[in-house]
């Protein structure tokens, strides 16, 4: 679970954490839906691309300490994020993700 303490509000319920090199470039690449409550979190990671994906998605980025460091909303298919250089991981998340838990650059998160 993931769930923002600054705001009290859950990201999301089902987490998937990509550790190793290859987990972390196939990333979403392959996958056909991603739903509400959903999440993929890849650890070493500044930046994200979208090539080949097949969805939009909302990403957060969070420094060591777990806090937001970069949110960008609804990144298309086909299109890279900027880099964030203090973010530690991202968050992948289905678009609509950030503003339901209202998340915003500062806040704490927690990843359990």
């Amino acid at each position: 679970m993931i769930t923002n303490l600054t705001r009290n509000t859950v990201i999301a319920s089902q987490v998937q954490i990509a550790r190793n090199y290859r987990q972390r470039m196939k990333g979403l690449l392959g996958v056909e839906e991603f739903s509400s409550g959903q999440a993929l979190v890849i650890t070493d990671c500044q930046s994200i691309h979208m090539f080949f994906m097949k969805f939009p998605i909302d990403v957060i980025f969070c420094d060591s300490q777990n806090k937001v460091v970069g949110v960008c909303l609804e990144i298309k298919p086909f299109h890279l994020s900027p880099i964030f250089f203090r973010a530690s991981y991202a968050i992948e998340l289905p678009v609509g993700s950030i503003a339901a838990s209202k998340t915003q650059i500062g806040d704490q998160v927690e990843v359990l």
